[in-house]
């Protein structure tokens, strides 16, 4: 379905739904997250071999109080995703089920009722062979989860016991390993980056901020509709300013506007543009702790998310900016993820040599733009993800992302995203399914995007900063070192 169509259309679901489900009892409704998962039952489903308007599942309120639905999702195994973007089912505002009644959720289109929903989409969610049904609050906590059919995971099956496939709920449903659900976003910042990364204990990541024509507008715009009031920990991958050009400024909105920023770090090597030593200034003028990271490290992060520091190596590792890149190998139960910054490919040589299978991951942000510089045969087959992030302007001058990058990919069937062309990305994982939703509809076939690419060079310069005011020096705060983490 066209994107647009189904917003129109999702939009109209949910006033009508809202309009259904009414206000009534809304005050006595249970509205804690497990305690509506402990109240719902799946008592009846319509998955095989039937069209996506007569695919359902049904839900019933076996508690004595009515439930609270808003705000909640149904996915399935692989988090609702369609056509390779995540459209989990979410329940109206002010959805009320109460004791007792049942509502159906359809995945085709349909006029909502009291006691019927609809997906909206026009291919199955189901697998007739067997899937798990969550429910997820608005948190990604999964409350409730049923498995029917023939389905194996985590090496052990779940048959279901019945002929219409409706089986009871299963102890030996895919249980995640970890608590919660990542999001990593990776925000559309034209000929730039930035990327946003929540863990389940809501601490905030953002690797870098942009470039410094925008000056952190557009990020903190997106911040800010995502209901982010602080950065944890604000990461500078390297000093050039399509990484750096919004650092000052968010720097200044969150102390100045919000909560705060929690720590920034550096890989060291300092660049002499203006765009840096703002940046500079900034943490010194507000006292934010910066510390500069080098292979080994670790970000001091809560729970069960781990980051690793892959790069700048340990010593004297030279001047050149982009080479001592901070590369963030983050891992979340059974999800790896990779962002190496705009290292080029004999760094990512000497990546493998060092870290081997540790790169390997499910997600990578490819380096340096989809640059033709970066991704590597070696280094990609290292890696060997199944998905690949580019972030870079849809006409960047540099001819990002390469045609050799996109048909490295292509051979390599690689699904992949493309600021682009999809926008902002969202990569949300549980610790073992993954889902990805984008901003716009586009194909992820890496041959699809490069025959999209406009016809350009693949130059490999950074955008060129501002110059820096004569007679200054940006080579650290106040002249003092700052310590290197751990």
């Amino acid at each position: 379905m066209d994107r647009a169509i189904l917003v129109v259309f999702v939009t109209l679901l949910v006033v009508l739904a809202g309009c259904a489900g009414g206000t009534e009892g809304a005050e006595d409704a249970i509205d804690d997250s497990q305690s509506v998962g402990d109240a719902l039952d799946v008592v009846e489903l319509n998955v095989a071999d039937v069209s996506p308007d007569e695919e359902y599942i049904v839900l019933q309120n076996t508690a004595d109080e009515p439930v609270d639905l808003s705000g909640f999702e149904l996915r399935d195994r692989e988090g609702g995703q369609v056509d390779g973007g995540l459209s989990p089912f979410s329940f109206p505002s002010e959805f009320i089920l109460e004791s007792g009644e049942t509502v159906k959720i359809t995945t085709g289109e349909g006029d909502s009722t009291e006691t019927e929903l609809y997906w909206g989409y026009n291919v199955n969610i189901w697998r007739d062979d067997g899937d798990v049904i969550r429910l997820v609050d608005a948190n990604g906590q999964v409350v409730l989860e049923h498995a029917y059919g023939d389905i194996d995971l985590d090496e052990s099956e779940s048959d279901g016991d019945g002929e219409d496939g409706t089986g009871d709920e299963s102890d030996d449903v895919n249980q995640s390993p970890v608590d919660g659900e990542l999001k990593i976003h990776h925000i559309d910042v034209g000929q730039g980056d930035s990327t946003l990364i929540i863990t389940p204990a809501n601490e905030t990541i953002l690797i870098d901020t942009g470039d410094w024509r925008q000056d952190g507008s557009e990020v903190i715009a997106y911040l800010e509709a995502q209901g982010i009031d602080r950065i944890d920990h604000l990461v500078a991958t390297h000093a050039d300013a399509d990484h750096i050009g919004g650092h000052a400024a968010v720097i200044e909105h969150f102390e100045t506007t919000g909560e705060g920023v929690g720590t920034a770090y550096d890989s060291g090597v300092p660049s002499d543009s203006a765009t840096y030593e703002n940046y500079l200034d900034t943490v010194d003028e507000h006292d934010v702790e910066l510390l500069l990271v080098e292979s080994g490290d670790e970000l001091p992060l809560e729970g069960d998310v781990s980051a690793q520091v892959m790069n700048p190596p340990a010593g004297d590792a030279g001047s050149d900016v982009n080479d001592n890149s901070v590369v963030l190998a983050f891992e979340f139960g059974d999800f790896q993820y990779l962002a190496p910054g705009d290292v080029d490919t004999g760094v990512e040589q000497r990546l493998v040599d060092e870290w081997g299978s540790d790169l390997e991951s499910d997600v990578y942000k490819a380096g340096h733009h989809g640059s033709s510089t970066s991704s590597s045969d070696a280094f990609v087959d290292a890696i060997a993800p199944e998905t690949a992030i580019i972030s870079s302007a849809y006409d960047s001058q540099y001819g990002h992302p390469s045609d050799e990058v996109l048909e490295r990919f292509a051979d390599r069937d690689i699904k992949t995203y493309w600021t682009g062309v999809h926008g902002d990305i969202v990569v949300r994982t549980d610790g073992t399914s993954i889902a990805v939703e984008t901003s716009e509809s586009f194909s992820t076939d890496p041959a699809d995007i490069l025959a999209e690419t406009p016809d350009s060079d693949d130059e490999t310069n950074s955008l060129a900063p501002p110059p820096l005011v004569a007679g200054s020096v940006a080579s650290g705060i106040d002249g003092a070192v700052t310590p290197a983490m751990g």
